[in-house]
């Protein structure tokens, strides 16, 4: 199968008629780069490209399914993919030079791919790629090379520019863009390339740390600037105002797999309503806001499953249940969310037991 992509650098003469459109709102109150307000401008524009292909392409008939064109799309980045390379260079990649003409714009020819998918490509900063083992194939996702490369850029760079900056300060800038970049490959198969960001985010600290103390001993440096924690006795620290901070590795990121939503399921209805609070629970319990959240529900409960009137803990486990549900237009605030013993949620559902939330524990004893 033949992967197409089709990542497009605009240029102003290239634009057309999308410079005369109204700007965006998105992301009103911040400082927006030209590169953010070029995306704003030629996002709307390319809606309607995939109910184009849609239309040659339909998934409805068996020349349609057989094509395997799907459309994928982030902002005004795109890539397609289809059975053949005929097809995408034959069919395809016309109808889509049609779309954008019609709206004064056109793919730029150094930017536009149609590569194998056993050759890999490159999209939103991460490498795909199926690759054959044996009499199988295996599809693997990881940072790409040029991501990687200006991440690393990006890091120097403000370690270069902080020469005389103290390390807290120093670690303050650089723990934010390592912890939004690992962030960010977390879901793919990032190991490799977070062991090797790690190492040469190290390599740049010890060159800053070498350039400050030309006359030190390693020994003298080392004891200053690296602590041991958890085994690593390489780790970066300093302080600022009385806080100790530490430099984080992009390691201690944990890798979670992103699990897909079922292709049958609907938010709106009432069949599917505890499939999503058991989502919405993965994604509470994997961030510190929602630990937060669950914490903040727990105490308010008293600790108490507001069913069976037992108490909640790691070992019984727990499920948060949407007072109204979402089906029903329920939000997800905690104001419309208590915790229930997974066995309690599961009576809730099949047997439609009411739940009341339960006062708050200062209120009860007032």
């Amino acid at each position: 199968m033949a992967q197409a992509r089709n990542r497009r650098q605009y240029y102003p003469s290239e634009l057309g008629a999308a410079t005369s459109c109204p700007p965006s709102s998105e992301g009103a109150g911040r400082k927006r780069t030209p590169a953010m307000e070029h995306r704003a401008v030629l996002r709307p524009y390319l809606d309607g490209l995939e109910r184009r292909l849609r239309e040659r392409f339909p998934k409805t008939t068996v020349k349609g399914i057989a094509a395997k064109v799907n459309f994928v799309r982030y902002a005004d980045d795109f890539l397609v993919t289809g059975r053949t390379k005929e097809l995408l260079e034959q069919e395809v990649k016309p109808r889509i030079e049609e779309f954008l003409r019609e709206r004064g714009l056109q793919l730029s020819a150094e930017k536009t791919l149609v590569t194998h998918i056993e050759d890999g490509f490159d999209f939103l900063g991460q490498n795909v790629r199926k690759y054959q083992t044996g009499k199988r194939h295996k599809l693997l996702i990881t940072p790409s090379k040029k991501n990687v490369k200006a991440f690393l850029e990006k890091i120097r760079a403000i370690v270069k520019a902080n020469k005389a900056l103290p390390a807290g300060k120093l670690i303050a800038k650089l723990n934010p863009i390592v912890r939004g970049w690992a962030n960010y490959h977390r879901h793919i198969i990032s190991n490799k390339a977070f062991n090797s960001v790690d190492a040469m985010i190290y390599q740049a600290i010890r060159r800053w740390v070498n350039r400050r103390h030309r006359g030190k001993s390693e020994t003298w440096k080392t004891k200053k600037y690296f602590t041991t924690i958890q085994g690593d006795n390489w780790v970066f620290f300093g302080t600022t105002e009385e806080q100790t901070r530490y430099l984080i590795r992009a390691t201690s990121v944990p890798i979670v797999r992103h699990v897909k939503i079922q292709g049958e399921a609907n938010p709106y209805d009432l069949a599917w309503e505890s499939y999503f609070e058991k989502r919405l629970d993965v994604h509470i319990a994997a961030t510190l806001k929602g630990k937060h959240w669950l914490l903040t529900l727990w105490k308010e409960q008293g600790g108490l499953c507001p069913i069976c009137h037992q108490k909640i803990t790691k070992i019984t486990g727990w499920h948060s249940h949407h007072l109204l549900w979402r089906s029903r237009g329920g939000s997800d605030t905690a104001e419309n969310r208590v915790l229930l013993h997974p066995t309690c949620h599961q009576r809730v559902h099949s047997q439609g037991t009411p739940v009341t939330k339960p006062r708050p524990l200062d209120k009860r004893r007032r």
